[in-house]
């Protein structure tokens, strides 16, 4: 079963397009092990969710410990429901190379995403697995994505934000059909016009909740079958329970987004 394949069946199953993402902070978990804190939220949300998105920086930010957290984490898991490593790696030759092995084939991501900055070759060795995911950082949900990402790139057909020139470009390389890119809910026109460049990719779009982002851009970056969009939320469904009752909290908040992106999509 491909990323995507895995990542339809539980869409439709758990009538959800929302994915949470995992960033264990342990100035938020009170005391509670990393491990024993995000099962909980796992266990009180996999039948709301079509996505977990682990954050690798949180997880290398806790030393040691932070790869153990991790295997205990992807094990919490339910094998119907994908896993997308958020890990943005991108770098040249043996060492794109590598990367990819470290996140498909020893941790055994469905999907992951990546930096493009590099160019097609820092791109080709996530790409080729055909069944794994591979999300480019297109358009971001920060405010300084528009330092960089809304340059005028000047070609042959006029001037284009350089965000719209990365979208066409991963369009050219997707000839395995498991590309897709990052765009945040927090630019609502911008998602739009990555959906009429990319009409079949899968969009990864963060900066719901804490990063003040709304549903206003899932509707407008949904594609013609209403649907192909992953709509991450981490810390609004992590940390709910502001150290009340961890799972009970995270199932609500994770219930209420959903509903939200569901309502937003019909």
């Amino acid at each position: 079963m491909t990323f995507r394949e895995k990542w339809q069946a539980a869409a439709e199953r758990n009538r959800s397009f929302l994915c949470v993402g995992l960033d264990p902070d342990p100035a938020r978990m009170g005391g509670i092990a990393a491990e024993r804190y995000l099962r909980t939220v796992i266990e009180s949300t996999a039948d709301l969710v079509c996505c977990y998105k682990p954050n690798l920086a949180f997880f290398e930010a806790l030393g040691r410990d932070g790869y153990h957290v991790l295997e205990q984490t992807l094990e919490a898991i339910p094998a119907g429901v994908p896993v997308l490593g958020d890990a943005k790696r991108g770098d040249i030759g043996n060492t794109a190379e590598a990367y990819a092995r470290a996140l498909f084939d020893v941790w055994g991501f469905d999907a992951i995403t990546i930096n493009a900055w590099g160019g097609a070759d820092t791109v080709e060795p996530f790409v080729r697995r055909a069944e794994r995911g591979v999300f480019i950082w297109c358009r971001g949900s920060n405010p300084g994505a528009r330092d960089f990402q809304d340059l005028t790139v000047v070609t042959g057909g006029g001037g284009r934000p350089l965000y719209e020139v990365m979208a066409e470009q991963a369009h050219g390389w997707n000839v395995h059909g498991n590309i897709g890119l990052v765009a945040g809910v927090t630019y609502p026109k911008d998602a739009a016009r990555l959906r009429a460049i990319c009409p079949e990719m899968l969009l990864l779009m963060p900066g719901l909740g804490a990063q003040g982002g709304d549903t206003a851009a899932v509707r407008a970056a949904a594609d013609s079958r209403g649907g192909g969009v992953l709509v991450n939320a981490s810390r609004q469904v992590l940390y709910a329970g502001d150290g009340g009752d961890i799972g009970s909290a995270a199932r609500q908040a994770a219930d209420r987004f959903r509903l939200e992106i569901n309502a937003a999509l019909d």
